[in-house]
């Protein structure tokens, strides 16, 4: 898996190509390459020409391509007589020979070769052949990196570095050799480092002070910088300085190798009138930038708390009613992330022009539910994960009890709010309604719904309590637990996988709340209708994988039998029903489980294993469980939940 280009900024418009690839290398269990070249080509084809501005040095570019994930960065020296080859030999010689590759990412406006002949048209002749395949970034796509590479440059030299940072999406860097400099600093109490930059065409950002971090060797200190000519002691200087105050710091540091990420313009340039009105003056910049400092770790902590994952498929219409709504469910800073199981329709083009404050993450293949979660939550590192359907109406801060709530007790791992319809808001709604529980036989069911009995929201259900499992249309989860326990069980595709999870998550020793002061509205059965026979089949398919993974073998002994037995109960209430179709479902849902046993049995040894590793005590089991909700239902007669007690 590889693509082609400068990749100069390494920026965000980089790195959803570098996203792209590295999940198109996950599903061929490839590797992902970027291939670019130094020296840059404009520096070796047109050597007189003064006006190139580069975002990175090649050593800049390796750490973010680092950073980024990409397994394998190529760097290939650019000569003149590289620049001369046949686009054919390129490809054969130099593609072929030398990477096999298996995909080929390239910009529909990429030229290679001689003459620049090559495009992506030659390419595609040899994808025919079965050469490799290709796949074509959208035109809009490139330009969208054009522009955010122009952005970013103009923003520098605007001394805008907050700007320029938003479009990295990291901050940026100035990296070489401490030199020897004059050492007036160490007159007037702010010694610098001053940085000797390797690449003449770096982009120095404008004139002034920063507030900057400093990286040494792997040691990370805090410190200000200047960039300017030191008007106050060299009166007829011009050429342009880099130098750095590190806080709290005294080493020599001579020819070694110094990263400056700059995060903050303090001021423009000035010139005093004495030394002693330039101590006084930077004395007021350390406290201005120490302020900054301050200010950028309390935004970093709201900013990386709280991530809403949206899985999508297909859903233009739910992202258009929805997704702003969305916008509005925290009153503090957070993140939203729409993973695209690869639609067909015009969802990730919205995304990309109404909400570019959304990430969008691609992935290539509709991986259903429990797949497309894990994949999608690979590049969600906040504390903690709201997992929302695209199909679910949210309430303005609904967010802000849950969250309260899970930071003011660690015990909790999963808590959901109330769910109620959003055909009819006075009711319940069947995903979740106001919590969800287990049977003995491992049946599922809710306060405020069991089977199709769905009650009317009357303010019954209101307590916050413990429950088995939380609703996967609207739940909170800390994303760490989500990611030690295993995540969704992939086989799952859709339906009943964030039980199993749940109760993964109870035999590690934590509890799942449900906290009915916020209030969320789901549409319901809009991805896949409730009676439709895919789900009957995925619904009890999965409740066996489940119960089979966490129960006991002396109570799988002869739990399964009976499960076999009512199973086969709700057939024959299909046949009266006319449903031959959901009949069917059961059947191949039961062929499917038994012809998964070795590998079931692998799955359950592999999540006990994490179940222990990560466990913080005994498990928790629900104090609200009945025997069999299906006996209680049908033969008791007893319909609602508060019945059961």
């Amino acid at each position: 898996m590889i693509t082609i280009g400068s990749f100069d900024g390494v920026h965000v418009g980089h790195q959803k190509i570098i996203k792209r690839i590295k999940h198109l290398a996950k599903e061929i269990d490839g590797e992902s390459v970027i291939i670019t070249f130094h020296p840059h080509p404009r520096e070796v084809i047109y050597p007189k020409d003064n006006t190139l501005e580069l975002l990175n040095t090649i050593d800049e570019k390796i750490s973010l391509c680092k950073k980024f994930g990409i397994d394998n960065l190529v760097i290939v020296p650019f000569s003149i007589e590289f620049s001369q080859q046949h686009p054919k030999e390129y490809v054969e010689k130099f593609l072929l020979q030398k990477f096999n590759p298996e995909y080929i990412v390239i910009g529909y406006d990429h030229k290679f070769g001689l003459n620049r002949e090559g495009d992506i048209h030659l390419l595609k002749e040899y994808e025919s052949n079965g050469a490799f395949k290709v796949i074509q970034i959208k035109k809009q796509e490139i330009e969208d990196i054009t522009i955010s590479s122009t952005k970013i440059r103009k923003a520098l030299k605007n001394g805008d570095i907050e700007e320029a940072n938003q479009f990295l999406n990291y901050n940026y860097r100035i990296s070489g050799k401490v030199a020897h400099g004059e050492k007036i600093g160490n007159k007037i109490g702010f010694p610098t480092a001053n940085i000797d930059i390797p690449n003449k065409n770096k982009l120095i950002p404008a004139i002034g002070v920063y507030a900057v971090n400093v990286s040494i060797e792997g040691l990370k200190k805090q410190g200000m910088m200047y960039i300017g000519s030191r008007p106050t002691v060299n009166e007829d200087a011009r050429d342009v300085k880099v130098e750095v105050n590190i806080f709290d710091f005294d080493d020599r540091i001579y020819d070694k190798e110094i990263c400056i990420e700059i995060l903050h313009h303090i001021r423009g340039d000035m010139k005093f009138d004495s030394l002693e009105e330039l101590r006084l003056q930077l004395e007021r910049d350390k406290k201005d930038v120490l302020q900054s400092f301050i200010k950028d770790h309390q935004i970093e902590m709201n900013e990386n708390k709280i991530c809403v994952a949206i899985l999508n498929y297909n859903g233009l219409e739910y992202l258009e009613s929805y997704l702003p709504q969305v916008l509005y469910s925290y009153s503090d800073n957070f993140s939203i992330a729409v993973i695209d199981n690869a639609s067909t329709d015009e969802s990730a083009a919205y995304i990309q022009e109404w909400h570019p404050e959304v990430d969008l993450i691609q992935l290539s293949k509709n991986y259903g539910f429990a797949e497309g979660y894990n994949r999608g939550m690979e590049d969600i590192h906040a504390q903690y994960t709201v997992i929302l359907n695209s199909d679910v109406s949210v309430t303005h801060n609904w967010l802000d009890p849950l969250i309260n709530f899970l930071d003011n007790h660690p015990e909790v791992a999963a808590v959901q709010p109330k769910i109620l319809s959003l055909e009819e808001k006075d009711y319940f709604e069947y995903a979740g309604a106001s919590g969800g529980y287990l049977d003995t036989l491992g049946y599922p069911y809710c306060r405020g719904r069991i089977f199709d009995t769905v009650e009317k929201d009357e303010h019954q259900y209101d307590a916050i309590e413990n429950v088995d499992w939380a609703s996967g249309a609207a739940m909170v989860v800390r994303t760490k637990v989500f990611k030690d326990l295993g995540g969704f069980d992939e086989d799952y595709f859709a339906h009943m996988e964030e039980i199993d999870f749940c109760w993964r998550i109870r035999k590690a020793g934590y509890q799942i709340k449900v906290l009915p002061e916020s209030v969320v509205y789901h549409l319901g059965g809009g991805t896949l209708d409730y009676g439709n026979p895919r789900k009957v089949m995925l619904n009890f398919r999965n409740s066996l994988y489940t119960i089979y993974k966490n129960e006991s073998p002396s109570t799988l002994f002869w739990l399964l039998p009976l499960r076999l037995i009512l199973d086969g109960v709700a057939g024959f209430k299909f046949l009266l029903e006319g449903k031959t179709k959901s009949i069917s479902a059961i059947i191949d849902a039961h062929w499917t489980f038994f012809g998964k046993y070795s590998l079931l049995k692998r799955k359950k040894n592999h999540y006990n294993h994490l179940i222990n590793k990560f466990k913080i005590g005994p498990e928790l089991t629900s104090k609200n469980s009945v025997f069999s909700i299906v006996l209680s239902y049908y033969l008791k007669g007893k319909k609602t939940f508060s019945q059961l007690r």
